[in-house]
Formats: C-alpha cells, structure tokens, sequence
C-alpha cells in the first residue's frame, strides 16, 4: 500500500520535473536565437574569407574589387588590382 505522504512526494516531483522542463525551455530560447544570429553573422565573414583565399589561390584579382573589373576594362592596367590585394593581405 502507498502512503499518503509518498503519493505528495512523488507528485511534486513530477510537477518539479514539468514546471522546470517549461521554464527551462522558455529561458533558452532567446539564448539559441542569439546564438543562431551570431553564427549567421560569423558565417558570412567565413564565406568572404573564403572567397578572397580562393581568388587569390586562382590569381584572380579582377573578383576581388569590382571597381578594377570597370577600370581595367577601361585602361588596361591592374594597378588598382595590385594596391587592393597588397591591402588585402
């Protein structure tokens, strides 16, 4: 047979259990969400960096400053191309 005061105790145990389940949930979800954002942010520096290690791995340096792109095509020189990967590095 179960006692009374076993039966209370198993029950506020349980409701313990659910309340701080419920809590816990409501006081991490604007952590996970800030913590999405950051990674979202850290994410695009990682993607940029990335680009710009690959360009200069190909040589490249037209796709690294859009404003050589027009100035070579005008001009015929890369000398804004060599000042931007010099500041680059």
């Amino acid at each position: 047979m179960v006692s009374p005061s076993q039966t209370a105790r198993y029950s506020a145990l349980i409701a313990g259990i659910i309340y701080g389940k419920k809590d816990m949930v409501k006081n991490l979800k604007p952590i996970a969400a800030e913590e999405r954002r950051i990674e979202e942010e850290e994410k695009k520096v990682r993607e940029e960096q990335e680009r710009i290690a690959k360009a200069l791995a190909e040589g490249s340096l037209y796709s690294l400053n859009p404003a050589c792109q027009i100035f070579s095509l005008h001009m015929h020189t890369t000398a804004c191309c060599t000042v931007s990967s010099k500041r680059i590095q």
